[in-house]
């Protein structure tokens, strides 16, 4: 089994190139859908998320009011790092519950865990090899602005609040390019899982 972390900043490209490696055959254990399972309607997650937080952050119907607990923990790194806590753990027992399925259906399968916090989290080093997705702050916050309706100011806190463009690349044992198209990027995932995997 070839174990692969994927990771990008916000906005850099890193969904697409998820994508394509899933089209191609890997088993893609997303990262992000498991935290929103860490914390769904009734779970332990979101009733220690809601007891750190309070009550505010979670809606009348019972789910975790992202943009409410998303103006907290952005201008505050302690309560990112509060909300971090509880979460990761969580997420982590979630990931390696779905790899071991993986594992059990197809020993030689291709398992791509991507992670957005990989580098902040310490787990480079937990997998065969590290793909990063890079673009430059300017594009990524220009795509937060467009595709997600942010403020610059919302958009830079969020790029801000994550690893260095750095530290991530430092990780690295192959970057591809995610500033210029979708077409672009994919044609990259193509290269590397001919070279690197196929």
């Amino acid at each position: 089994m070839l174990r692969i972390g994927l990771t990008g900043g916000i906005a850099s490209g890193k969904s697409t190139a998820a994508a394509r490696l899933a089209e191609l055959g890997a088993k893609v254990i997303d990262h992000d859908l498991l935290a929103r399972e860490a914390v769904a309607p009734g779970s332990d997650g979101l009733a220690r998320v809601a007891a750190e937080f309070g009550a505010d952050v979670v809606s009348r119907d019972g789910t975790l009011d992202r943009s409410a607990l998303g103006a907290i923990v952005f201008a505050d790194p302690e309560a990112r790092d509060r909300l971090n806590a509880i979460v990761h753990p969580i997420v982590l027992r979630l990931a390696d519950d779905a790899e071991a399925a993986v594992r059990t259906d197809d020993r030689g399968a291709v398992v791509v865990h991507d992670i957005p916090l990989l580098v902040e989290t310490g787990q480079a080093a937990d997998f065969d090899l590290v793909l990063v997705v890079h673009a430059c702050e300017e594009v990524r916050v220009e795509r937060l602005m467009r595709e997600r309706g942010l403020s610059r100011v919302q958009a830079l806190a969020r790029i801000r609040a994550q690893a260095t463009d750095e530290d991530r690349l430092a990780a690295a044992t192959v970057v591809l390019a995610g500033g210029s198209t979708v077409h672009d990027l994919r044609r990259q995932v193509d290269t590397f899982w001919r070279d690197r995997v196929g």
